[in-house]
């Protein structure tokens, strides 16, 4: 068999929800959006409401509806988009809570559907969603009014503890949310392990949960083992892959393996990259292609039947890193092409 294998472990994953929602006194919600992080949707939401999960965020309306067919009724799905042309029947219908980013959105929601749940999201900083102060002001009474299921910003440098930008933002949102009384949230992976200042009533755990910075202590979630498909000798001055750009300087066995930059695993990070058989690191040699990736097993004892990328020795920010990315990309970028097994 030529497909590589993805492994997920749901164990670790909802592990790591559990340690995230135990930090903070408050309750977790759970971010899948994507996917959930390009892992599956219907296994991972499946094993996070089994964990105790009962708030879930996803990017789109569409992505709700899709969720809401896997929870069934009951857990509350929110909106991170809020309430755009178009949504409305399935918010609706899916029983979705918007978070309202603008006063177009507001006007939309109240219009189309009025009664019916949503959340405010206020820009403290980072604009890119929410509401700013001026646009918060003029609709607050009016919005409070209708008693908003959840009031929430964002952390643009969260992964950064010492930046500056935390304290301003946490002030700001402390003073856009004065005397309010529906729940508040502001913190994601990295706000939550800010401390109790960032916790409010809700943290939004997302890519800790997956097993990615800046949670360190998290439990690996994702293994990818890659088939090796033919292993050759290559004489010193010969060259391998794409442009010549690797040459042996000595006799050398390399091993083609059956993945590529169609499985997302990103070109760039070939000239930096290593595989692992049991603890011994092997490199990539040459360019990494569409389907075939060139290693250097020549050191090794054993020919390898297989080839690991992801796994206990190496993450995926360590991917990221060699790639000049970060851990995000690594995960939603995974392919559809790999062989899922879920444990």
């Amino acid at each position: 068999m030529a497909t590589a294998t993805l492994s997920i472990d749901l164990t670790a994953l909802t592990d790591n929800w559990r340690r995230l929602n135990a930090m903070c006194g408050a309750l977790a919600g759970a971010v899948v959006k994507a996917d959930a992080y390009g892992l599956g949707l219907k296994q991972v939401a499946d094993a996070l409401a089994t964990a105790g999960a009962r708030v879930f965020f996803v990017a789109a309306a569409e992505e709700g509806a899709a969720l809401r067919k896997i929870l069934g009724p009951g857990p509350v799905i929110n909106v991170f988009s809020g309430h755009m042309a178009g949504d409305t029947d399935l918010i609706g219908q899916a029983q979705l809570t918007p978070m309202l980013n603008s006063i177009d959105q507001m006007s939309r929601h109240m219009e189309t559907l009025p009664g019916h749940g949503f959340g405010i999201q206020l820009d403290t900083g980072m604009n890119r969603l929410g509401m700013e102060a001026a646009e918060w002001q003029a609709l607050r009474d009016l919005a409070l009014a209708q008693k908003p299921a959840l009031i929430m910003s964002h952390l643009a440098c969260a992964d950064e503890p010492d930046a500056p930008m935390n304290a301003r933002q946490l002030q700001t949102f402390r003073e856009m949310t004065a005397g309010v009384t529906a729940p508040r949230s502001l913190a994601a992976t990295g706000g939550t392990l800010l401390g109790p200042d960032y916790h409010f009533d809700m943290v939004r755990p997302g890519i800790g949960v997956y097993g990615g910075l800046p949670f360190v202590d998290a439990k690996p979630v994702v293994t990818l083992d890659v088939p090796v498909i033919q292993i050759r000798d290559v004489a010193p001055g010969e060259t391998v892959g794409y442009g010549n750009t690797w040459t042996a300087r000595s006799p050398s066995r390399i091993a083609t393996i059956s993945a590529g930059y169609a499985d997302g695993i990103i070109r760039a990070m070939g000239p930096r990259a290593a595989l692992y058989t049991e603890s011994s690191a092997v490199p990539v040699v040459g360019r990494i292609s569409m389907d075939l990736i060139g290693v250097d097993v020549t050191g090794l004892a054993e020919e390898p039947e297989s080839l690991q990328l992801l796994g206990r020795h190496q993450s995926v920010d360590t991917l990221a890193e060699f790639a000049g990315t970060i851990g995000y990309e690594i995960l939603t970028s995974l392919g559809a092409r790999y062989r899922r097994v879920y444990c």
